[in-house]
């Protein structure tokens, strides 16, 4: 794994976080609780910082970074509750994900913008700068628009995507280690 300071501040990764060896995480990082970091995703905290929840998963290929504040505007954070499952090759850049939120494929977050809890941005969707979603509904689109609120099922997924993907970082790390 590639873990990194820049500018002297390191990432606070938790012993009972998993960062593949694969990915780089850089800088004002601070990971929660049994989050993991799959191959090739890039969470690169240089000019402001990254907060990521418990049993939060940061799928392959994904990209997370931050705004820096200068005079072309105000800077943001990158702030992802707990139990968030980010998929494969998304980019979550300076915006804030609640926790219990599925973000697809390929789906693209930007800045300010906000996802609260209970929501799924669909595959290769685009969440435009400032934009604040609903509660409860799936968003799909360029730009994301919501085209319906979720099932039950859905919501109960959140969770069961979280749990899923701390065993399967569990069974990573005890095949690290030899057991």
């Amino acid at each position: 794994m590639t873990i990194r300071s820049f500018q002297g501040v390191s990432p606070s990764v938790p012993a009972s976080a998993y960062v593949d060896e694969q990915a780089v995480v850089i800088g004002r990082v601070t990971l929660g609780e049994q989050t993991n970091i799959w191959p090739c995703a890039v969470v690169r905290g240089d000019v402001n910082d990254i907060r990521i929840g418990d049993r939060t998963n940061i799928q392959d290929g994904a990209v997370l970074h931050v705004a820096h504040e200068g005079e072309h505007g105000k800077g943001y954070a990158l702030l992802i509750g707990r139990d968030v499952t980010v998929g494969h090759n998304a980019t979550v850049h300076a915006c804030t994900i609640e926790d219990e939120v599925l973000i697809g494929m390929n789906a693209t977050i930007l800045d300010g913008a906000v996802v609260p809890k209970h929501c799924i941005v669909g595959a290769n969707a685009l969440v435009p700068p400032g934009k604040q979603l609903q509660s409860g509904w799936m968003y799909m689109g360029i730009p994301a628009k919501p085209v319906r609120e979720l099932t039950e099922q859905e919501i109960a997924f959140f969770r069961y995507s979280a749990q899923h993907y701390v065993k399967l970082m569990q069974a990573y790390q005890a095949a690290q280690s030899g057991g």
